[in-house]
Formats: C-alpha cells, sequence, structure tokens
C-alpha cells in the first residue's frame, strides 16, 4: 500500500509506457481468455476471500464515503458491486480527513459463518485499527470495533485450525536501520472481545530490508504458515516476498527467489507498474489465484485512474535441490512469466468477461445507487430524491473544494481513460451560488463547469481548482435555468460542454487534464478521478438548491484493451 512514505514517489514517479514482448499479438483478448484489470478505476489494496462458490474482494477508500466497497463474484472476472462495509457517517472519524488519509489497506475474512473486515483509518498520522463484521456481506455490518495496542497500518486477521485468531500487521520498529524501514508484526486476538491477548511477536522485515514492509498476510498450507507481504512503496519499486515458518509466531524464512511478484526489474516502458499488495485465494478444486494492485499509466507517467485490481494464476513449487533434506514449498506468481500480464486464460469454463459497463441513473430509486461516494462522511444530510421525485436535489452548501472541508459532492469512479459523463440540471443561482458538473482528483486539482448567477443574466463557467486556488477558464451568458451538461474525457484530454436541449452542443473549454494526474499534484495522492455533481453557495449561507435529472456515464473506446494498444504505439524502439 502506502503510508506517508510513498506519496514523494508518486509526485515523481513515472515515465514512459508501451507493450509487451509480443508485438505481433493481437491486442483482442480472444474469448477463452480475460482481460486486466479485472476492477478498473481507483480499486487499491485488493483483499478477497472464497467462501463455496462464492468470492468476495474489497478495497482501499482513503476518504471516499461510503467506505470499503464489497464486490461479489463466482468467475473472479466479472464483479458486482453489492455495498459498503462503513456506511454510517457517525461511525469513524471521518468528516474533516485530508486527501489521501482515511481507510488504508483492508482485509476480508470469513470464519463460522461471519466476515470479517479489518483496515485502518489514518488521520494525520494516527492510525485506528479496527474490526467491522457481518453475517451477510451485503450488510448490515457491525459497528467500528477498535483494537487498542495496535500500531501501523495495514492489518490482517487469520484464523487457526485450532480456533485461535491471530492479527498481523506493520510498525515502525524502535531500532530501524535506515528511515521508512517497517517491521512486521503478529498478536493473538480475542475475536470475541476485539481486543489483543498474549505475547507480540516480531516477524520479518521483508526481503529487501524492510523498505516499507506492509501489506501482510499469514497463509496456512501442507502444515506450514507463509507470510506474504509488500515492500518498496506503490510506485516502480513495489513488490511482494514471501516468508515460510512450521509455526505461526516464527521464526519466519525468507524465500531465496524472493521478491515473487514486482515489475521494479522491467523498463520503465512496461504498460503495467507498481505492482503489488497482493492477496491469495484457494479455489475449491485446489487452484490458487492471487489479485495485486497495479498502475496503468497515461504516457508514462500519469496514473488518473489510480491502482487498479489486477488477477494473476499462481502455483505452488517445491525446490529441488537434492542435498536438501527438507525441501519448502512456495507460491510462484504468474508462473509462465513472472509478472502481471494484460490477459491470461479465463479461470472458469463456459465464462465470458462482460462488456464494458456503462452507468445511468435516473435517481427514481429510494436510495443513491452504490456507485455514488461523497469525499467524506457528511456531517450534514444535502441531497435529497424524494423533494422533486424522479431527481437529485443537491443543497447549494457554503462549502467549496478545498482541504478537510465538507462540501456538496457527489460523484463516481472515472473506471476508462476514454468515456462520456452527461447530466440535465435545474438551478437558479443568485450571487456567486453555483452548481454543475466536475471533475475531480481531490481537494487539490478539479475542473468544474457549473451554471453560476449575475446581476442580469445566468453564467456557465469552467473553474479549474489547484493547490487552493481557483482560476476561471472559461465563461458565457446563459439566460436559462436548466442547462444540459457534458465532459468528455480522451486519456489527458477533458472537454467540456453544455447544450438548452441535449442535442445540439456548445463546447465551452478543451483542458489539459495532467494536473489531476498523482505524479502532477503535491502531496499524497493515493486515489484516482471522479466525475460528479456539485453545488456551493461560496461561503454564504444559502436555501437553494440543483435539481439533476439524470447522469449517464458510458466508456467510448472500440474495447477494453485499447489503453494498451495506444501504449504500445507509444514504444520505444
Amino acid at each position: 500500500m502506502k503510508g506517508k512514505r510513498c506519496a514523494l514517489i508518486l509526485v515523481a514517479m513515472f515515465v514512459a509506457v508501451a507493450c509487451t514482448d509480443d508485438k505481433a499479438a493481437n491486442h483482442r483478448a480472444p474469448p477463452s481468455s480475460f482481460s486486466n484489470p479485472i476492477i478498473s478505476g481507483f480499486a487499491p489494496d485488493p483483499s478477497i476471500v472464497r467462501v463455496a462458490d462464492d468470492f468476495y474482494l474489497i478495497n482501499s477508500t482513503f476518504e471516499y464515503f461510503p467506505g470499503i466497497p464489497i464486490y461479489h463474484s463466482r468467475d473472479l472476472v466479472n464483479w458486482e458491486l453489492i455495498g459498503y462495509a462503513l456506511n454510517d457517517p457517525t461511525a469513524i472519524d471521518f468528516g474533516r480527513i485530508k486527501s489521501s488519509d482515511g481507510i488504508h489497506a483492508s482485509t476480508i475474512r470469513y470464519h463460522d459463518g461471519v466476515f470479517y473486515v479489518i483496515t485502518t483509518n489514518n488521520v494525520d498520522g494516527n492510525m485506528a485499527n479496527f474490526i467491522v463484521t457481518a453475517t451477510d456481506p451485503r450488510g448490515p455490518w457491525s459497528a467500528p470495533h477498535v483494537l487498542e495496542g495496535a500500531p501501523g497500518i495495514d492489518p490482517s486477521l487469520f484464523f487457526d485450525d485450532d480456533g485461535r485468531a491471530w492479527y498481523v500487521g506493520n510498525h515502525i520498529p524502535p531500532d530501524p536501520d535506515f528511515p521508512g524501514q517497517a517491521e512486521i508484526w503478529l498478536q493473538e486476538v480475542d475475536i470475541v472481545a476485539m481486543t489483543l491477548i498474549g505475547e507480540r511477536h516480531f516477524l520479518w522485515r521483508g526481503c529487501c530490508g524492510g523498505v516499507w514492509a506492509e501489506g501482510p498476510h499469514i497463509y496456512k498450507k501442507d502444515g506450514y504458515y507463509y507470510l506474504l507481504i509488500s515492500e518498496g512503496g506503490t510506485a516502480y519499486e513495489h513488490a511482494l516476498a514471501v516468508a515460510i515458518s512450521k509455526d505461526i509466531t516464527g521464526p519466519y524464512q525468507n524465500n531465496p527467489r524472493n521478491p515473487v511478484l514486482s515489475h521494479r526489474q522491467l523498463s520503465y516502458d512496461f504498460p503495467i507498474t507498481g505492482v503489488g499488495h497482493a492477496d491469495l485465494v484457494e479455489l475449491q478444486d485446489g487452484r490458487w489465484y492471487a489479485v495485486a494492485l497495479g498502475w496503468r499509466l497515461v504516457d508514462g507517467i500519469h496514473g488518473i485512474l489510480g491502482r487498479e485490481t489486477f488477477l494473476l494464476p499462481v502455483v505452488w513449487e517445491t525446490e529441488p535441490y537434492a542435498w536438501k533434506e527438507d525441501k519448502l514449498t512456495f507460491p510462484v506468481f504468474s508462473p509462465a512469466t513472472g509478472r502481471v500480464e494484460l490477459r491470461y486464460p479465463l479461470p472458469f469454463g463456459g465464462v465470458t468477461q462482460e462488456a464494458r459497463r456503462t452507468f445511468s441513473d435516473e435517481f427514481d430509486g429510494d436510495s443513491l445507487d452504490l456507485q455514488w461516494n461523497f469525499r467524506r462522511a457528511p456531517e450534514t444530510r444535502f441531497y435529497d430524491l424524494d423533494a422533486n421525485p424522479g431527481s437529485l436535489r443537491i443543497d447549494l452548501q457554503p462549502g467549496v473544494i478545498g482541504e478537510r472541508q465538507q462540501y456538496s459532492f457527489v460523484g463516481i469512479r472515472q473506471r476508462h481513460f476514454e468515456y462520456e459523463a452527461v447530466t440535465r440540471m435545474e438551478c437558479a443561482p443568485v450571487g456567486e451560488e453555483e452548481a454543475g458538473l466536475i471533475v475531480i482528483q481531490n481537494d487539490r486539482s478539479a475542473f468544474a463547469m457549473t451554471l453560476t448567477g449575475g446581476s442580469e443574466t445566468y453564467a456557465l463557467q469552467l473553474t479549474q481548482f489547484l493547490q487552493g486556488e481557483a482560476k476561471q477558464l472559461a465563461a458565457v451568458p446563459y439566460g436559462h435555468d436548466s442547462v444540459h451538461l457534458k465532459v468528455s474525457g480522451d486519456y489527458l484530454s477533458y472537454r467540456f460542454q453544455y447544450s438548452a436541449d441535449g442535442t445540439s452542443w456548445t463546447t465551452l473549454g478543451d483542458v489539459d487534464g495532467t494536473p489531476l494526474s498523482p505524479a502532477a499534484i503535491a502531496g499524497y495522492n493515493y486515489t484516482g478521478v471522479y466525475i460528479g455533481l456539485y453545488a456551493t453557495s461560496n461561503g454564504a449561507q444559502s436555501a437553494n438548491f440543483a435539481d439533476f435529472d439524470f447522469f449517464n456515464y458510458e466508456p467510448t473506446a472500440r474495447s477494453r484493451d485499447d489503453w494498451f494498444e495506444r501504449q504500445r504505439a507509444n514504444e520505444k524502439p
């Protein structure tokens, strides 16, 4: 995962993307294979669990709310969002956190009919590690059970055969050999009382000296315990390492073939980078797979979609050395190539990977669609589906885009490099009030196309928010209180358009989306771009509102692998 230490790497990261070795291969995936990523657009730090024929997967969400999305699949390649583990805005300290604080890497496990999600809430470097539980992954989920005396980030749970439960996490050791060194530790958990008990054990600092050792998971296979961790940060040097022990408390022995998965040895041209933070799952037939995060970069540097979830096969191999009396067995990730590939054979027969999903909301339900998120947990409810049935009403709160602020925003992840998003809005703004369509990376970088008030007529304006400053890029008079708004994304190019009738469109502005890239924004940037709806009274108290009739999001690329073809075209000789 991340932590404070990886952010500076992100600011300067990434330099040129291209293709795999097989330049002659057609970029279209054949019917018997699937294409990575399996969950696109801001889906980092995946954790997975299988219950009979069902798979459940979760991701980190940082400052976005609801927190920790839960996806369901029965084939490992097609995933449906079914809920969130964190739904109560009052349950955690989440209202005024800064960008990329909040919910760090989470782990999902299942034991004796109960699902457990354990995670970290980071507020200004103060870590609260807690557990939520449910008997149905769709919810309801319990209130958070905070584990006192649990330092560090990225906690995981392991349920052993003898009924004991264990917490495994990381911390900064009291005697680090260098800045940024971390250590994996283990302690038993009373899973009923939700407290740490017994002696604390310090397990491993990794294969690479403990450079940001994090994301630990423990597995048991054939009498051995396996400790899987991430090292090196979430940029080019990200890597996975494995250690083995006969006892859960150690000592753990380094796998001599570590790191078991990394793209750190590949050229910066390779189209998937920053691979790491994985979790393993065993299928009913004994096969194994891993989910891992990775970056897809635009022009080799700009990870506007954030880190995403990739799927790859895993096999287990026993050491062949005749001279070793005790031959150890270790997992081998992506055994054919040792790297995360664009495509693999489908895990299950009779399955087809779904086409790229559109998203459409007519706002005619009793609650918001699960795809919608807020920035931070709302301190007051600012949206209403009942006031004007068939529309989403958003109040014009005083808050504006800025660090630690509460403001009226609801959005969905940008999951594709090429897309169109359209909405129709009715609003009668007064003075500096405004409402409209927004594209946002975090509080430090966003573009907003809004209808605003004026002395004689309304105006449509395009504004860039960057590092706390607002700059008007374009403005035109507009004589109506209803307007269709559209944004089209094409990698790093964004076009903002408006229309009175939804048919004839006028371009308000074309912008370079580079400032939306984590590599271009100072600070910690662990999320991805969102497209959404925004309304503000710009500091004044107001009873005004904006009504949105619908929202449509549609990917526009020819196929899900067009990003790969584009990167091939930019490949170095």
